[in-house]
């Protein structure tokens, strides 16, 4: 029998649901699901590299299979445990009230979309089915049953290790004609996708802002609780200026063209960002969208990013692979 609370959007009007549902698509979301191959793509390109447009396709679309599994399958544990309570209306088990539907729509996701990439693997290298189970494995961790690592504060390492090394790492290998039997390109991908899964992390950082009680009540210590808004909203900035750090340091090694530096764009949402923090960090409803403005940082400087490396041919500072 379901929990009246957990199902209590079904009851809403009918605008009311049409918005919640409009919440609980996520469609931005999927930003951070095809970062990581248009990260590669940008920097293959750059670097005067081949690159399968096919494979780069596939991957695109295996990622947002992949990135809806984790949003459906995090809707069912958490109605599960009850941390969405009323702070979480749009979650598709509290709109449709059907946990085991959501639940089967989540697994159908994940069996596509590994059975995409192992398509892809196997006309690439195997690798990169690997790499890719392991992300799917950090994810399951994240929210799992019996781990819930993200309920001891572990979200956003999980989140980085995911969308930064391994991913990026795989998307390299994708896009690769010739990736059979290379070994993995761990360089690369640190450097290429350490700052833009910061940016990542930051998204889900910010999530946790204006769900604290919830959270806390449920025993779900995000580094949000552990901290307290205030502290936490003072961690936003060294984020920011991290990932740039990152991303603008192969640059002056040389190593990136100086078009990378295109990733500034992205500095008006992220000021916009930790204003917002710092000014109403104990107003829940006044920073429920902080979520979405962190993840337009993520996504304009993670376009400018790939951007500004496919045009290394055309920059004073020539890409070096």
């Amino acid at each position: 029998m379901p929990d009246p609370q957990v199902v209590a959007s079904l009851h809403e009007s009918t605008p009311t649901r049409r918005h919640l549902w409009w919440a609980a698509v996520k469609w931005p979301m999927y930003a951070v699901a095809v970062m990581p191959v248009l990260l590669a793509a940008g920097w293959r390109f750059g670097a005067g590299l081949p690159v399968s447009r096919v494979h780069l396709a596939g991957f695109l679309l295996a990622a947002v299979l992949l990135l809806a599994w984790e949003n459906l399958a995090n809707d069912v544990f958490d109605a599960r445990t009850g941390v969405d309570g009323e702070a979480k209306p749009h979650s598709l088990v509290a709109l449709t009230g059907a946990a085991a539907s959501v639940a089967l729509w989540s697994n159908a996701c994940l069996l596509l979309g590994l059975a995409l990439m192992l398509t892809l693997a196997l006309t690439s290298s195997l690798q990169v089915f690997w790499l890719v189970l392991g992300c799917c494995g950090l994810g399951y961790l994240y929210q799992g049953p019996p781990f819930r690592l993200a309920y001891r504060g572990l979200g956003e390492p999980l989140c980085w290790l995911a969308f930064g090394p391994l991913a990026t790492a795989a998307g390299l290998m994708v896009l690769d004609p010739q990736a059979h039997g290379t070994a993995i390109p761990w360089r690369p991908a640190l450097e290429l996708g350490s700052g833009p899964a910061l940016a990542t992390s930051l998204v889900l950082f910010c999530s946790h802002f204006h769900q604290v009680a919830s959270d806390a009540a449920h025993g779900k210590r995000s580094p949000v609780v552990r901290l307290g808004t205030g502290r936490a909203a003072a961690l936003v900035p060294w984020f920011i200026a991290l990932t740039l750090a990152l991303e603008w340091a192969p640059v002056l090694a040389g190593h990136w063209p100086l078009t990378a530096l295109a990733t500034v764009v992205a500095l008006p949402a992220g000021s916009g960002l930790i204003r917002l923090l710092r000014l109403h960090h104990r107003q829940p409803e006044r920073i429920t969208d902080s979520k979405f403005l962190a993840l337009r940082f993520q996504t304009l400087n993670g376009l400018a990013l790939s951007l500004g490396l496919a045009l290394a041919p055309w920059s004073p500072q020539l890409l070096r692979p």
